[in-house]
């Protein structure tokens, strides 16, 4: 069994947590908490390790990047190199079929998939990285956040884009690593009850049947006082990538990977013709009415196991990212999969990957990435085939 140590931040008292912290642009509303809750004392998770694992550093020049690009830190993709020091946002989406369609995911970059609560079947809940996020037309809906989120996005230096969260986020809004942004973005008129109507624009947004206007995420963040580029906080790349941007594994076959979310039934198909993995639940392919009805697809899974803390019997929960040893997981790839450990060292910091078997850092395929936690307790109910 992991071994287990007391988390690096004290919990306020709940007293103090109901109150709220004072967010530093006053943007941090704690909107869907709709339960008092009992805190006492700590919970469980792992502490912030005093050395960080060797990892390659950052990639050496390309000489097939045109002039004015660059190979972009979040896919290896070649992009602008006027947003090569532009922070990704990291954008909390309902994962309930009731939200559905998604609107704009296929923009995405990054997208993780972790469970939101232990009630109501394990439901999960998307974070979706968007590096080039000035030109997001529509994304969501928007849904909360949880305190792992806060960690995952630190991974990254993201600005955390959400709508409340029960009040055990409060302690991470503090966080001086902390930038984001809560609630008041774009309503649409789909149609659907009000907490499936919230929508994150890069512009300004004035919906066409209400009359109502909306600051869209440029102006937020100015207005939040953020830095649009990397900042203090900002610890490295995540990722390594394979030079010449592709590569087979020799590893068992994973062209179907079933994850054990039984409310979502959360599965990625491997396509054969786009050489990606395609995106499904509920039973049918996600799209995404924005592109076209493309189907949401990556070039790279990854799948940690990770044990978490339950923090009442609501079904709020922390994910013990911060772990002394390194957890095991699987890397897959054009159909094929490997064994890989994974380790994060601090809240922001980067999470390392590495292959189990050479104890060489993991390097991805250039493409997308979803990237999944999975409960330790249902492991043995993963399924890939």
């Amino acid at each position: 069994m992991k071994k287990r140590s007391k988390l690096i931040f004290a919990i306020l008292s709940t007293t103090a947590i109901l109150a709220g912290c004072t967010p530093k642009d006053g943007d941090a509303s704690v909107s869907d908490n709709n339960t008092v809750v009992d805190l006492s004392g700590s919970f469980s998770g792992g502490e912030t390790a005093t050395t960080a694992p060797d990892a390659t550093d950052a990639p050496e020049e390309d000489d097939s990047v045109p002039e004015g690009m660059y190979r972009s830190e979040l896919t290896n993709e070649i992009i602008s190199k006027d947003i090569e020091n532009q922070r990704p946002v990291a954008v909390m989406v309902d994962n309930e079929t009731y939200a559905y369609p998604h609107m704009g995911l296929n923009q995405a970059d990054v997208v993780y998939e972790i469970m939101n609560s232990t009630a109501n079947g394990r439901i999960t809940r998307l974070m979706v990285l968007v590096k080039d996020w000035k030109n997001i037309e529509q994304l969501g809906s928007i849904r909360s956040a949880r305190p792992t989120n806060f960690m995952l996005a630190g991974d990254w230096n993201a600005i955390l884009i959400h709508d409340g969260g029960p009040f055990y986020i409060n302690d991470f809004i503090a966080r001086k690593y902390t930038n984001n942004l809560s609630g008041g973005f774009a309503r649409f008129s789909n149609g659907k009850a009000t907490e499936f109507t919230e929508y994150l624009t890069s512009e300004n947004y004035t919906n066409p049947s209400t009359g109502k206007s909306y600051d869209g995420l440029i102006t937020r963040v100015e207005k939040g006082g953020y830095s649009e580029e990397y900042n203090d906080y900002y610890n490295g790349r995540e990722f390594s990538f394979v030079k010449g941007g592709n590569r087979d594994l020799d590893g068992d076959s994973a062209t179907d990977i079933k994850l054990p979310f039984q409310h979502t039934s959360s599965e990625l198909k491997y396509n054969e013709e786009t050489g990606t993995y395609d995106y499904y639940t509920y039973g049918d392919a996600h799209i995404d009415p924005l592109d076209g009805d493309k189907v949401l697809s990556f070039e790279n899974v990854i799948i940690e196991k990770a044990d978490f803390t339950k923090l009442d019997d609501n079904g709020y929960l922390i994910y013990n990212v911060l772990q002394p040893d390194p957890w095991d997981g699987y890397y897959c790839t054009n159909g094929k999969m490997i064994e890989i450990t994974w380790q994060k060292m601090g809240e922001d910091s980067p999470t390392y990957y590495f292959e189990k078997e050479s104890g060489m850092p993991l390097e991805l395929n250039t493409g997308k990435t979803y990237i999944t936690l999975v409960p330790d307790d249902q492991w043995k109910d993963l399924k890939i085939n």
